[in-house]
């Protein structure tokens, strides 16, 4: 359990940015992973009063508020309306829907676990981060970025007419995902297909079809080329959940099924 010597409730961003920067100091979330660890925090620093827990729809984007829930997430029907099932999909195996409740998009994606699901779904779709001091940046470039103590305050996702599919394999129905992979597709963008495959267990990495296996379009023939292709590009490691032979093979499958599902909707 973590301690806390002062806490503050920002009226602005700026005033919470400013916090942030003395050593020690910490900003809260929905504190589903922070309650887990043993620290001693001299500044906690609250961003409920911001108005960052909102869902705004505009004709070329969605921005997502970075106190936003995840279940706000999940259950919200622009998103799903516009994306399809693949939303509730990549939420509704996180620990259960009370954590969910709780737990905010904005700490999943600045963590960057390499477990998270939001992430691995985001990279694929092209989202973008907007921090308060360094502005908007693409999340493919984000995601490598060193921690410092800039704030995120919300995670941008285009509209480009796109199709994905998000596919995990865990051990059980809540656990966190041996393997996931997300795959989009659009006719917006120079890079047509992208695929992002997280939980390795390192953080998400994004495939472009650089090789062009699918320009012709989707078969059985060419989802099984650029699944191997997929697989073979990426790094694995073993952790106590699954070696990395077998996230290797579950990556060939999953890209595989993933592309086939797909393509039913293209």
């Amino acid at each position: 359990m973590f301690k806390i010597e002062q806490y503050v409730r920002a009226q602005t961003i700026t005033e919470a940015y400013e916090l942030n920067q003395k050593k020690g100091s910490t900003v809260l979330g929905g504190c589903g992973w922070l309650k887990m660890s043993s620290r001693s925090i001299k500044t906690a620093i609250d961003l409920s009063d911001l108005g960052l827990d909102k869902i705004d729809e505009t004709p070329t984007e969605f921005k997502i508020g970075c106190m936003v829930s995840l279940r706000q997430i999940e259950t919200n029907k622009e998103l799903t309306e516009y994306f399809g099932n693949s939303i509730k999909e990549c939420f509704r195996h996180i620990v259960g829907v009370q954590f969910r409740n709780c737990a905010t998009i904005g700490g999943s994606i600045w963590q960057r676990f390499g477990f998270s699901d939001p992430l691995t779904l985001f990279l694929s779709l092209g989202s973008k981060v907007q921090l308060f001091n360094k502005g908007i940046i693409n999340l493919c470039e984000f995601i490598d970025m060193p921690y410092d103590r800039d704030i995120l305050t919300h995670i941008i996702i285009p509209k480009k007419e796109q199709k994905v599919q998000y596919i995990t394999h865990r051990a059980s129905e809540t656990d966190f995902p041996i393997i996931a992979c997300a795959v989009s597709v659009t006719n917006c963008d120079e890079h047509k297909f992208k695929i992002c495959v997280g939980a390795r267990p390192q953080k998400a990495k994004l495939i472009l079809d650089q090789k062009g296996i699918l320009n012709n379009g989707i078969s059985t023939n060419t989802a099984e080329e650029f699944a191997k292709y997929t697989a073979n590009s990426l790094t694995f490691s073993s952790n106590m959940r699954a070696s990395a032979q077998f996230r290797k093979h579950l990556t060939n499958v999953l890209v595989r099924r993933a592309l086939l599902s797909l393509n039913q909707e293209v």
